[in-house]
């Protein structure tokens, strides 16, 4: 299977799954069943949200300057593409990225951007993580490099080992790696004793073994804390839908709907992950005739593009920077 069928399904399957996730973010897995049984379509007509804008504006900023990519690159790009077309609150922008936005308004630089707003450990990073792991296949070390400047412009902590598990992990399936070696190149990539791997652990652990939705629950979510969007939590729900669904897209994206929470992104993260092993082939195609181009709700910049040719040009940077066969 060539890079560029991965590459295309990689991000063809995060934008279904954050299509099919949408309308069930921030319900729990009772609401999900009373309301659809079992969440399996996604709504005609409707699209995904800023994760699938997100991961698009990232593959742009990798397609125009690869692997020497800074922090202060994508500090120049929210600059100069992002905050002058936001008037007033960002629609559809997670916690990180409205606050990043802020502080770049009032002068800050990367990491204090990523700081001073304190929600560094969201998934706004995890969720657009993807493209990294294209860029950099097979080499997941790189694809976590890569990602954390990124990510010293938007989150801190968690919030950036959440990306960088992601990225790796993507890194690792663009190869062809099985579901079980992609999730332990993700936690490679992180340290052991950080809140993220803990979870991403303790969650992999329950879908090998086939554990329930209400046991994944009880050992990676925070059911104190008012929002879903904590990286931890996401991150280790997505990699134990992708899992449970043995690397198929279509299992995977569905388990990871149904888990509710942060749907929408961990459901986008399962797609990656499965579409990068199984290739654009591998996403259901009732799914893909339902991705377009992206309408730039929250991101007006990436608006018209489509996750397809952006694969496409992520691939071609990545080819231009290594000789022909690597």
């Amino acid at each position: 299977m060539s890079i560029l069928d991965r590459a295309r399904g990689c991000l063809l399957g995060l934008a279904a799954g954050d299509a099919l996730g949408r309308p069930a973010e921030n319900l729990e897995p009772a609401e999900i069943v009373r309301r659809w049984g079992r969440l399996t379509e996604i709504e005609p007509g409707k699209g995904g949200t800023d994760d699938t804008e997100y991961s698009i504006f990232a593959a742009m900023l990798l397609s125009r300057h690869g692997s020497r990519l800074t922090a202060g690159d994508v500090a120049r790009a929210y600059r100069e593409e992002v905050v002058p077309l936001v008037e007033g609150p960002m629609r559809g922008a997670g916690f990180s990225e409205l606050g990043t936005v802020q502080a770049l308004r009032r002068g800050l630089e990367p990491p204090l951007t990523g700081r001073w707003h304190e929600h560094g450990w969201s998934d706004g990073l995890a969720m657009r993580a993807a493209p990294y792991g294209i860029f950099a296949a097979g080499e997941p070390g790189e694809a976590a490099r890569l990602v954390a400047a990124d990510g010293a412009v938007s989150h801190s902590g968690e919030g950036v080992y959440g990306g960088q598990a992601v990225a790796a992990a993507v890194a690792a399936a663009m190869a062809g790696a099985e579901p079980d070696e992609t999730v332990a190149a993700g936690l490679a990539a992180i340290p052991e004793d950080s809140w993220t791997s803990r979870s991403v652990r303790a969650a992999a652990d329950i879908a090998r073994r086939a554990g329930g939705a209400e046991e994944l629950h009880d050992a990676v979510v925070v059911r104190h804390y008012p929002w879903t969007d904590l990286a931890p939590e996401a991150v280790a729900l997505a990699f134990a839908a992708y899992l449970a669904g043995g690397g198929d897209v279509e299992e995977s994206v569905v388990a990871a709907a149904n888990l509710g929470r942060d749907a929408d992104t961990t459901a986008a993260i399962a797609g990656a992950l499965s579409g990068a092993g199984r290739g654009e082939s591998g996403v259901p195609a009732r799914w893909a005739r339902e991705i377009g181009p992206v309408r730039g709700a929250c991101l007006p910049v990436v608006a018209g593009r489509h996750v397809l040719d952006v694969a496409a040009e992520l691939v071609a940077a990545r080819d231009r920077e290594r000789p022909e066969g690597i």
